[in-house]
């Protein structure tokens, strides 16, 4: 169990970090505390909603507060999976070869409109999102930590796009949506962005190995047996649900659990409550799921499934 002071270390860097955000990414603090959770986590998050909502800002944002490398990749069907890692050149003047690193090698990746990337491009992101390296020819590198991909896609333009496989959704931690902002959200934004961008002034509040000792540090926050039963019912319910063809996988299982213990810490208590099962497990199972066409036909969405589950079991006291 984390001590006291490493408690409230935690607490308070990001709560730095939010405010710190929030100075450009106007009224989404709830998405950003759970992006947090995920990046403490040391997983994955992929944004789905439309252009211009603030998905580019919030990385750029993460990037600056954390201190951490920043790269885009903007997906598009003509990007080849070297385009992404990387690859090997012919230096005339050397008479070596010579690797020229992609933008994957960096500590915070946005990928971008990533289901305009073809299947072949998109599973050139599975090696560097579940074993934090890369392998180019014969040559394995490994990735810098903390290492997050936070991938965006449209969900309303659909042409010339590629769905993301199972086995790609399942590498993300969580998955969710900023929306709009509300009407005084988009009246500030407009009086923050009117003279320059503040992004530009954004400066780091916390160091990326901070983040490395966070994320080693989270782990220790307490489950009670319980709880830890509460997940798997959660879990195991997915999977005898009648509108469910395919439930959640054990890696999502252990997914909310990990989640569950960053939020604790991020909210400065030494152990987990119901409450942090409730709240993250629509974002970590809810891309998970793959419905019965009946399901689909009837307009029934995971979102609905979840919370009926999560009204249908009990919850531990």
């Amino acid at each position: 169990m984390l001590n006291s002071e490493t408690l409230t270390l935690i607490a308070d860097e990001t709560s730095r970090i939010r405010t710190n955000i929030g100075k450009v990414l106007v009224g989404k603090e709830d998405q950003v505390e759970i992006i947090l959770a995920a990046i403490l986590s040391s997983g994955h998050v992929l944004v789905e909603d439309v252009p211009g909502i603030g998905k580019t800002i919030l990385a750029r944002s993460i990037a600056n507060s954390l201190d951490c490398t920043f790269k885009r990749i903007q997906c598009t069907p003509d990007l080849l999976p070297s385009d992404i890692t990387g690859i090997h050149y012919y230096d005339q003047r050397t008479g070596t070869f010579e690797f020229r690193p992609g933008p994957i090698i960096s500590q915070i990746v946005l990928a971008d409109e990533i289901n305009r990337a073809t299947p072949r491009t998109q599973s050139a992101l599975l090696e560097a999102m579940g074993e934090h390296q890369i392998t180019v020819d014969d040559t394995t590198i490994q990735l810098p930590s903390p290492f997050l991909v936070l991938a965006t896609q449209n969900p309303i333009e659909l042409e010339g796009t590629f769905p993301l496989p199972e086995a790609q959704l399942d590498r993300f931690l969580i998955r969710l949506q900023l929306g709009y902002p509300e009407e005084e959200e988009e009246e500030e934004i407009l009086s923050r962005f009117q003279s320059e961008d503040p992004i530009s002034t954004l400066t780091a509040v916390t160091s990326a190995n901070q983040i490395s000792h966070f994320q080693a540090m989270v782990t220790q926050i307490y489950v009670d047996p319980v709880l830890r039963n509460y997940i798997v019912r959660l879990a195991r319910a997915t999977r005898d649900h009648p509108d469910i063809n395919l439930g959640v996988s054990p890696r999502a299982t252990l997914g909310l659990y990990r989640c569950c213990q960053s939020l604790a810490a991020i909210r400065a208590r030494e152990y987990v409550t119901p409450d942090e099962i409730k709240l993250l497990a629509p974002y970590t199972f809810s891309h998970r799921m793959i419905l019965k066409s009946q399901a689909r036909l009837r307009d029934r969405n995971p979102q609905e499934i979840i919370s009926e589950i999560l009204d249908k079991i009990e919850v531990p006291i």
